[in-house]
């Protein structure tokens, strides 16, 4: 995968260093941030300074506490993740932008990227499912509007043993929760954790997270194709693997 940016630890603050930034990353990430620590300082890095004008530019943050999830969650590190989800998604976002692969971009890339893709074995069958789905998807608007995370590795959630913070907001920006939750529960870091009742704590439109999902599962089979982004860096079997989960998710 490619790396964005690289951090260095001085102290007790990070300094975020951005390899790409065309896409505004370094802006975005200390406009969310700062907005988001003016309401729950405890919820994301404190920012220092940035230089968004060098280049590369820069984002200076304060350290927090917290070893990043990883595998299975438990009860209360669910608990604790809808709590601090349902914080960030309440700060205001609305003279934001979208988030980055907002829903009808994703649908239009993988759309695109999808066509003609040729896959061996049980992944051909999901890829063909896969086009005829893209095909008939009809995204209406959300229901409300939040604002999204937008980079749902577990990695960037921090757990103390009590709460969980949030890092890494380059991507972050106006979405709704189901796109989020989609994101998140289809992220291949997620796998291991069963997200059934955290899913349940959320009031939902049961349709468009099915349909996000759906999107996410069929990006991630694009990732994992052979010489694919995700290939070399997921076990020997990964795509037969969401080949399976992609079918069950159309089906």
């Amino acid at each position: 995968m490619s790396q964005t940016h690289h951090l260095l630890v001085d102290g007790d603050r990070l300094i975020k260093r951005y390899v790409s930034w065309s896409r505004g990353e370094h802006l975005r990430e200390w406009s969310v941030l700062r907005r988001v620590q003016a309401r729950y300082p405890d919820l994301v890095p404190e920012p220092l300074e940035a230089d968004l004008d060098a280049a590369p530019p820069t984002v200076t943050m304060g350290l927090l506490p917290g070893a990043a999830l990883t595998g299975g969650l438990d009860a209360d590190q669910q608990a604790a993740l809808a709590a601090s989800l349902r914080q960030l998604w309440s700060v205001p976002c609305a003279d934001l932008p979208v988030r980055r692969d907002h829903p009808a971009a994703i649908h239009a890339v993988m759309t695109q990227r999808m066509a003609g893709l040729d896959l061996p074995g049980p992944a051909g069958e999901a890829a063909h499912a896969a086009r005829s789905f893209l095909a008939g998807l009809r995204l209406g608007p959300a229901g409300s509007t939040v604002l999204g995370h937008a980079d749902p590795n577990l990695a960037n959630y921090l757990w103390d043993g009590q709460r969980i913070r949030i890092v890494d907001f380059e991507d972050a920006g106006r979405s709704d929760p189901e796109f989020e939750l989609a994101d998140l529960v289809e992220h291949l870091s997620a796998r291991r954790a069963d997200w059934t009742g955290f899913l349940a704590m959320f009031d939902l439109d049961g349709d468009r997270l099915r349909d996000a999902r759906r999107l996410y599962a069929i990006f991630w089979l694009h990732m994992l194709r052979p010489g694919g982004r995700a290939e070399r860096r997921n076990p020997p079997g990964s795509l037969d693997r969401q080949a399976e989960r992609l079918l069950n998710l159309l089906h």
